[in-house]
């Protein structure tokens, strides 16, 4: 149980991270990517010598893919969805992970999908279409930016699902993963953006980002997905777009509204279902 909380606590941080994001617009993404997991790794690489766990950094080949592949490689395809299609349409299509981790976990992890269970997905599927999905269309012309929206869903649920089978893996090798995508951003940003120079405020966004969303997160989810309910915690990720929307609303860049608190209810009512399964 411990365990899940961990991974609802990255929940949690995550429905930070459209707020975080807005402060520090103006930053290119990569470059705001390359400059979150560089404040993500080291506060690890600190967090992890302290501790005495250095050697927990010296894994095999595969268990650096996947940690690495899997924070990068979500990161880069969802800005690459971001850059060839619509973002409303795009979001909702990355959506999908939340219900791919609940899914997967039944022929990767052997885990059982009760009626309940899946009924609580469904509503909390339901609620995110309703908030991110209202008049959304699907242009033809970005089938490649709605690809990789799918693509980016597909590489958080497995990467999350197989964390599972790692799980001798310690925690504390996220911090190695988190300077490896730091590393990648920042050659992908050199490749395909100009660079610009922070001012305090983005400076401080960046730096938040990665004590937070782009940092602990990542910690707190490996330990939800290694340890804990990762059917749970897939039909719980839901609550994610909508408590950022809530705080979007109280921070003044938006107004609450009905599907606003219509999709709360549904996301509430699915996690309650999932819960209780």
């Amino acid at each position: 149980m411990n365990a899940t909380l961990a991974g609802i606590g990255a929940l949690l941080l995550w429905a930070f991270l459209a707020l975080l994001s807005k402060l520090a617009a103006g930053l290119p993404p990569l470059q705001l990517t390359a400059m979150s997991f560089c404040v993500a790794a080291l506060t690890g690489l600190a967090v992890v010598a302290a501790r005495g766990e250095l050697a927990a950094l010296r894994q095999p080949p595969l268990v650096w893919a996947h940690g690495v592949g899997g924070l990068f490689g979500y990161h880069a395809l969802y800005f690459a969805a971001l850059a060839h299609a619509p973002a409303v349409e795009a979001n909702l299509l990355n959506y999908l992970w939340p219900l791919l981790i609940v899914l997967l976990s039944a022929p990767i992890l052997g885990l059982r999908l009760g009626p309940r269970r899946l009924a609580g997905v469904a509503l909390g599927f339901l609620g995110c279409v309703l908030l991110l999905g209202g008049g959304a269309r699907f242009p033809a012309s970005a089938w490649f930016g709605f690809l990789c929206a799918i693509g980016c869903a597909f590489v958080w649920a497995l990467y999350s699902v197989t964390a599972r089978r790692l799980a001798q893996v310690p925690t504390g090798a996220v911090a190695g993963f988190c300077g490896g995508a730091a590393l990648l951003a920042l050659l992908a940003h050199l490749a395909f953006e100009p660079s610009v120079m922070p001012d305090a405020r983005q400076a401080l966004a960046a730096l938040l980002l990665g004590l937070g969303p782009v940092g602990v997160a990542f910690f707190l989810w490996d330990l939800g997905m290694k340890r804990g309910d990762p059917r749970l915690l897939g039909t719980l990720a839901y609550g994610v777009p909508v408590a950022s929307t809530l705080l979007l609303i109280a921070a003044g860049a938006g107004d609450f509204s009905w599907n606003v608190a219509l999709a709360l209810a549904l996301v509430a009512g699915g996690g309650w279902l999932a819960a209780t399964a």
